[in-house]
């Protein structure tokens, strides 16, 4: 266990796997969503989505999240980033949600509704733990 996401860790957030980015809703229940996900150049966890969802709320309320990444061809090799909010901005976050769609699925985001409000949100890691078996 480490607090700074680097070396497999952070290469298996930077590529093509999915993640599951679970947080506490207000009853103190846990709170999964399947995410498109990367890591800045400080290895910062990023996450986009839009306003209305949920998960923004129960996030921004709690202030941190875990991020569960798996290998998409190794199941037995996966990373979970528990981390704190550092950033939270509208700015740019059209962009980035057109960087990640490129990234998973190779074109920018198909599915931006009329008038919808896109975040991005910055984790910094205070927990990293990383797995790989198989």
């Amino acid at each position: 266990m480490a607090d700074r996401l680097e070396g497999p860790a952070l290469e298996l957030v930077k590529d093509k796997n999915y993640a599951t980015l679970s947080t506490l809703r207000k009853d103190g229940t846990i709170q999964s969503v399947v995410v498109w996900v990367d890591a800045d150049d400080d290895g910062n966890v990023v996450v986009n989505t839009a306003e209305g969802r949920a998960w923004p709320a129960n996030l921004r309320r709690t202030g941190h999240a875990t991020v569960t990444v798996i290998q998409r061809e190794n199941q037995y090799e996966w990373v979970a980033v528990t981390g704190e909010v550092i950033e939270d901005t509208h700015e740019e976050a059209e962009a980035v949600i057109h960087a990640l769609a490129n990234k998973y699925i190779g074109s920018d985001y198909p599915w931006l509704g009329e008038g919808e409000q896109r975040v991005t949100f910055r984790l910094r890691p205070t927990r990293v733990t990383y797995v790989k078996q198989g």
